[in-house]
């Protein structure tokens, strides 16, 4: 939306905005509360009025994955919906791909601030589910998949981890050798560290600096790596799509 319409917009007044929901709940009898995902204005939650009546133009519309066009009015941290639009495009995931899309959407919800818009992040999320939707995928596609959006997501919040260097502004790491990696802090070399923190060869940690994930180990342990950096980040808060996943290794 141009700068030239907005000036002519109501107060408070977003009007066709791109966007996704990534979750939505019961409100009283007939409406429901849903947790949007927005390119211009990051996370925002809405009140669909009305939106669980039969003959509700919203009932249908209103499903994760699907690509809107979101109206929506008010300055409170809870906004009204007014219309929603579909836009196509993207194929919706089935099977494991959907249960990973369940995942990324509920990291999401865990992680983003309501009212921070992230274009980049909305493009990397429209992009990952592009990808999830497509037929043919292995097990080790939807894992590269999942950790190329994890790494964006950690970035983009300001958590992006040092691949390239040992902590604290140390040498660059050596593909050779091993690592002990501490969150917030980065890799320290075996011989540096005590014997807490997750070891990682040095050639994964600069797999991961450079997106590559041919090397079957270097995705293993991305893997594990990924996951200690998030639950740190969660602070103790369950993923409940992930706790699905457990039991299928490489993701």
């Amino acid at each position: 939306m141009t700068e030239r319409l907005r000036h002519f917009l109501p107060a408070g007044r977003t009007d066709h905005t791109p966007g996704f929901v990534l979750h939505s709940y019961p409100f009283r009898e007939t409406s429901l509360i849903v947790e949007s995902f927005t390119r211009e204005y990051g996370r925002v939650a809405l009140v669909a009025r009305g939106a669980r009546r039969p003959r509700s133009q919203l009932r249908g519309l209103l499903q994760a994955f699907t690509p809107l066009l979101l109206s929506y009015a008010g300055k409170n941290e809870l906004r009204t919906l007014h219309r929603a639009e579909w836009q196509g495009g993207v194929t919706l995931p089935q099977g494991l791909g959907l249960l990973c899309g369940f995942y990324i959407n509920e990291l999401m919800l865990k992680l983003l601030a309501r009212d921070d818009p992230h274009s980049g992040l909305f493009d990397a999320y429209t992009d990952a589910l592009k990808k999830l939707g497509a037929g043919g995928l292995t097990q080790t596609d939807y894992a590269i998949i999942l950790r190329r959006f994890e790494q964006r997501l950690l970035a983009e919040l300001g958590y992006a981890q040092p691949f390239t260097h040992e902590a604290d502004s140390g040498p660059a790491i050596t593909a050779d050798n091993s690592y002990r990696y501490f969150c917030e802090r980065g890799a320290l070399p075996l011989g540096k560290s005590d014997a807490s923190g997750l070891i990682l060869r040095g050639k994964t940690l600069l797999d991961l600096a450079q997106d590559n994930y041919d090397d079957p180990v270097s995705l293993t342990q991305s893997k594990q790596l990924m996951r200690l950096i998030i639950n740190h980040h969660l602070g103790g808060q369950i993923l409940h799509a992930r706790e699905l996943l457990k039991d299928l290794q490489q993701l």
